[in-house]
Order: C-alpha cells, then sequence, then structure tokens
C-alpha cells in the first residue's frame, strides 16, 4: 500500500501520494544488441501485415498481461488507446472469459490462440483452440496472427529479464 500525506495550505487542500520508487533496468538490451532490435523491428512489422490494429492491440496486451511484461502494457495500452481502442474492452481483456460480450467472436478466438501459444502449459496449443480460430482467420491471416503473437512472447522476454521500465513511452515512439 503506497504512503498518502496531505498538505493543508490557508486556500487549498491538496493530497499528494508518494508512489514507491521506479526500478531501474537491468540493461537497455538494444543498445548493447542493436542489430537484434532492428530485426525484431522489421519481424514486428512483418508480423502484423494484414491483421486489424485493433486486433493486434488486443493480442499484444493480452500476451504482455500473461507474461507479466510492464513495459509492453504501459506501450500497448497507450498505442491502443491512441488507435480509439477503449478503456472498457482494454480493461475487460483481463478477465476475458467473464467478458466475452465486449468482444467479437474473431477477436475471442484470437485472444484465446494468444493465451494458449503464450503459456504452453500443456507443452502444445489445443486443437480445439487452434480450430476456433482457423474458424475465423484466413490462412494468410492465421499466420500473421501466429507470427504476431510469437513476436509479442518475443518482446516480452526482452522487457521482462531486462526490467524494461513502464511509463515513459508515449504513443509513435518508436516507429
Amino acid at each position: 500500500m503506497n504512503d498518502t500525506t496531505t498538505s493543508t495550505t490557508s486556500t487549498t487542500s491538496t493530497t499528494s501520494t508518494e508512489y514507491a520508487p521506479e526500478q531501474p533496468a537491468r540493461m537497455r538490451w538494444a543498445k548493447h544488441a542493436p542489430e537484434v532490435y532492428k530485426a525484431m523491428v522489421r519481424l514486428d512489422a512483418a508480423a502484423k501485415q494484414g491483421l486489424d490494429p485493433s486486433l493486434v492491440e488486443l493480442v499484444r496486451l493480452r500476451a504482455s498481461a500473461v507474461n507479466h511484461c510492464a513495459f509492453c502494457l504501459d506501450m500497448h495500452t497507450k498505442d491502443a488507446l491512441a488507435a480509439g481502442e477503449s478503456v472498457q474492452r482494454i480493461v475487460q481483456l483481463a478477465a476475458w472469459e467473464e467478458s466475452k460480450h465486449f468482444y467479437t467472436e474473431k477477436e475471442l478466438a484470437a485472444i484465446e490462440l494468444t493465451e494458449a501459444v503464450t503459456v504452453l502449459t500443456d507443452g502444445f496449443v489445443p486443437d480445439e483452440v487452434y480450430e476456433r480460430a482457423a474458424a475465423h482467420f484466413d490462412e494468410e491471416e492465421l499466420a500473421q496472427l501466429i507470427a504476431t503473437i510469437a513476436v509479442i512472447n518475443a518482446w516480452n522476454r526482452f522487457g521482462v529479464t531486462t526490467r524494461a521500465v513502464p511509463g515513459h513511452y508515449e504513443p509513435g515512439d518508436f516507429e
């Protein structure tokens, strides 16, 4: 829980919250592996081609939440909002299974596939999850969706491992 301090002046009363200090990044890996970073940026751009931008952000947000990548959650929430996504759909994504009525069947199939590919708890993506996605995406779109899921998982692993610091990204920073 955060400490709260209250200060009062003769004309106004303000309450400020003192938050925990920002954790420093362990490393700025893009600086030390610039060719890998550039390749990831190109791969990311190629992976999302042909997919609805809103769907891409939902997929990125869901994988980032599952992987606990705070930097990617910050980035893709801001990108989704900048692209016109609603706050309600972004918030409900954390409980998508209980909030299905906020999403289309196609989006639900993509979110479910994202979770299955991201977690791989049983070592595979269940046939029924894959088949649901295949019913909503043609083969080219499905290939792009799988690539998008794989790429955000790679970004998440870079972000979590190096402890990329959330809160400073602004939409368009990395374009």
